[in-house]
């Protein structure tokens, strides 16, 4: 027998939560505060069936556009043959968490600023001893060497 084209038809185990997580969900879930322009993950809650979005955003990052009572828009860049378009859905809050993508960014221009401070107090130059984590190495030292900033990384 062939597989069903329904909306939610091959999501038995994408939708499946994890070992020990069924049931009840947790009351933070709903006393979290979301504000336009937050980076949020949407993740699909199967016990609420209210407000999920299609399948394809289950795992997708987006920005928050717009904040209602109990759902909240999201703004997601989706590939469709070889462009790129801008979908804006809306998703209950019970299927979107808050993103962790922009930590090692925030704590790398945390560090970077206090560097650069401590560097212009003591009136020197900015790359002295910790430049490494100022020169924003890709991931390659083949790429890198292109930006002239090749010998700091190691």
């Amino acid at each position: 027998m062939p597989g069903g084209q329904g909306l939610r038809h091959r999501t038995r185990d994408l939708f499946q939560r994890g070992f020990r997580q069924k049931g009840f969900i947790p009351l933070t879930t709903y006393l979290r505060t979301y504000k336009l322009g937050d980076y949020v993950d949407i993740k699909m809650n199967p016990a609420q069936q209210k407000g999920m979005a299609f399948k394809w955003y289950h795992g997708k990052t987006g920005v928050v556009w717009n904040v209602t009572k109990r759902a909240i828009g999201v703004e997601i860049n989706k590939q469709v043959n070889g462009r790129i378009i801008r979908k804006r859905i809306h998703v209950r809050i019970e299927h979107v968490q808050p993103s962790r993508c922009r930590e090692d960014f925030l704590r790398r221009r945390e560090t970077n600023d206090r560097i650069k401070h401590e560097a212009k107090v003591k009136g020197g130059e900015t790359h002295t001893q910790p430049y490494i984590i100022l020169c924003y190495v890709i991931a390659k030292c083949c790429y890198a060497s292109l930006l002239s900033t090749w010998w700091c990384c190691a």
